[in-house]
C-alpha cells in the first residue's frame, strides 16, 4: 500500500468517527445532525430554517436574533367622500366643544360661588354696619366701611370673561350648523335622489337637524348665563342667589338629550366603535 493510500483510508476513518454518536455521561446518545443549506435563503428565512430543520416552532423561543415576526394584515379603511370627510370633521369638532364647554362652566360656577359667598358676607357686615351707624350717629362718629368691593370686582370681570369665552363656543357652534347646511345644499344638488347614507343608517339632512337641535339647547342656555352674570352681584335675595347659582351649574336648557344626541352622532361617523 502506497503512503498516498494509507492517507486517504485514514482520512475516511476520521470523517466516519465525527458522525458516529456521541456518548454521553447518562449512557444516552444525542445525535448530531448538519443543518440544511440556507446560503440562499433570504437573512429573516435562514433563521426559519434552521428551527424547522431541528424540529423547533419558528415562532417559538430559539437562539437571539432567529426568531421570525408575523406579519398582521390589516384591513382597509373605506375612503370617504369630501362632504363625508367634512361631516365626520364636524362631529368631533362638536364633541370638543362640548367639552370645551363643560370645562368653562365648572371654571365659571366656582367663580359664581365665591360671588355669591361674598354677597352673603357682605349681607351680614351691613346689618352691623348700619347698627354702628346709628349709634355712630348718637355719638357723632362715622364708622370707616370695610373694603370687599375690589375682591368682588375682580370676581365679576372672571366670570365676565368665561361667558365670553362660552360664548366663543356658541359662535363656533353655529358654524358647524352652517357647514351642515351647506353639505346637504350640495348633496341635495349633485345627487339629488341620493339615498345611500354616508356612514351607516343616518341620511345628510339628519346630520343638521342633529346639530341644529344641539345648536338650540346651547343657545338657550348662553342667554341664560348672561342674565345670571348680568344679576348675580346686583342681587341681594339670598334665595335668588341660591336659584342663580344652581341654575349655572345645572344648566337646564340642556337635557340628557344632547349627550344621545353627540354620542349617536360619533357613534354613526365612526368615532366611537360599535
Amino acid at each position: 500500500m502506497s503512503p498516498s493510500q494509507a492517507g486517504s483510508r485514514a482520512g475516511r476513518r476520521r470523517s466516519t468517527a465525527s458522525r458516529r454518536p456521541r456518548q454521553l455521561d447518562g449512557g444516552g446518545s444525542l445525535a448530531v445532525r448538519a443543518g440544511p443549506d440556507v446560503s440562499a435563503f433570504p437573512s429573516e428565512a435562514k433563521g426559519v430554517a434552521w428551527l424547522v430543520s431541528f424540529g423547533l416552532p419558528s415562532g417559538g423561543p430559539g437562539p437571539a436574533g432567529v426568531r421570525m415576526a408575523a406579519t398582521s394584515v390589516t384591513p382597509k379603511t373605506p375612503v370617504l367622500s369630501v362632504s363625508a370627510r367634512k361631516i365626520k370633521d364636524n362631529a368631533a369638532e362638536w364633541h370638543n366643544l362640548v367639552m370645551k364647554w363643560e370645562a368653562l362652566n365648572d371654571k365659571g360656577f366656582s367663580t359664581a360661588t365665591k360671588i355669591v359667598n361674598i354677597k352673603i358676607a357682605t349681607e351680614s357686615k351691613d346689618g352691623r354696619l348700619e347698627t354702628e351707624c346709628n349709634t355712630a350717629l348718637e355719638t357723632k362718629r362715622l364708622p370707616v366701611p370695610l373694603d370687599y368691593n375690589v375682591e368682588l370686582e375682580l370676581c365679576c370681570t372672571e366670570l365676565l370673561t368665561t361667558f365670553e369665552n362660552m360664548a366663543k363656543i356658541h359662535q363656533k357652534m353655529e358654524r358647524l350648523c352652517s357647514t351642515t347646511k351647506g353639505i346637504c345644499e350640495l348633496e341635495k344638488f349633485n345627487h339629488q335622489d341620493r339615498k345611500t347614507p354616508f356612514f351607516h343608517t343616518w341620511s345628510t339632512p339628519y346630520f343638521y337637524e342633529v346639530c341644529m337641535k344641539l345648536l338650540d339647547m346651547y343657545s338657550n342656555e348662553l342667554k341664560l348665563k348672561q342674565t345670571i352674570v348680568q344679576e348675580i352681584a346686583h342681587t341681594a335675595d339670598q334665595d335668588l342667589l341660591m336659584v342663580y347659582l344652581s341654575s349655572w351649574l345645572y344648566q337646564p336648557y340642556i337635557d340628557n338629550t344632547s349627550t344621545l344626541l353627540l354620542e349617536s352622532m360619533l357613534l354613526e361617523t365612526g368615532h366611537r366603535k360599535l
